[in-house]
């Protein structure tokens, strides 16, 4: 059984989305956000203290679109990938590293000095900064869409569930109001997808059962 380390709409929701687009029988758990402060046992499974965690067998994974990939190739015959070879292979792995590394990375920083730090130490203009830097790398995405639907193969893939995790954790923080016309378009049509749906029903009812509350950042 594979065994899912979640928290509610965290970087973890990657690999969820991916069980659930490859409905894959696993096991949730839940756990606060942070985990490293306020589920400090968990440090005896993953000592970084980070979500997710996924664990198949021996394989024990923590980046969120690398767990995407393995998930796609181990267990869903390469439905979510793309091959050597085929076109859009490079777009596809490009898009995996897009998402976290140049989409997600900067928004972290206005988590963090907008809401998760105490107020004496949040930090205005930090946040502003870094949220700015964010929605103008909204660029790059806005000219892929402009002649696909996808990130790439023109089809469905884990590069979409890595950008687009991007874009459910901008809408968090408020930043959906200032997404171009064409990623507008394209977070709604990946937000009625029936594994997103599927992901974000099943950790709602994995949070009820397991006693835990979803952080809403939002209200922080």
């Amino acid at each position: 059984m594979i065994t899912l380390w979640h928290c509610a709409d965290a970087r973890s929701f990657r690999p969820l989305w991916a069980l659930e687009e490859l409905q894959l029988p696993h096991e949730l758990k839940m756990l606060p956000f942070p985990p490293r402060f306020l589920a400090r046992e968990y440090l005896a499974e993953n000592p970084l203290g980070t979500i997710p965690l996924l664990v198949d067998g021996e394989t024990r994974m923590t980046e969120s679109a690398a767990i995407v990939q393995y998930l796609s190739e181990a267990h869903g015959g390469g439905a979510l990938s793309v091959k050597p070879g085929e076109a859009g292979f490079g777009a596809f792995l490009n898009g995996l590293h897009f998402g976290e590394a140049t989409l997600t990375f900067p928004q972290t920083l206005v988590l963090r000095y907008r809401r998760l730090e105490p107020k004496e130490r949040r930090q205005p203009q930090v946040a502003d900064d870094y949220a700015k830097w964010f929605l103008a790398r909204l660029r790059g995405l806005e000219a892929i869409l402009q002649a696909s639907d996808f990130y790439a193969a023109g089809r469905f893939t884990g590069a979409d569930i890595s950008v687009a995790y991007a874009l459910l954790l901008a809408q968090s923080l408020g930043l959906d109001g200032d997404f171009p016309p064409g990623v507008a378009a394209y977070w709604a049509q990946m937000q009625a997808r029936d594994g997103f749906q599927r992901a974000k029903a099943a950790q709602e009812r994995a949070s009820v059962e397991q006693g835990l509350k979803p952080l809403d950042v939002s209200k922080l």
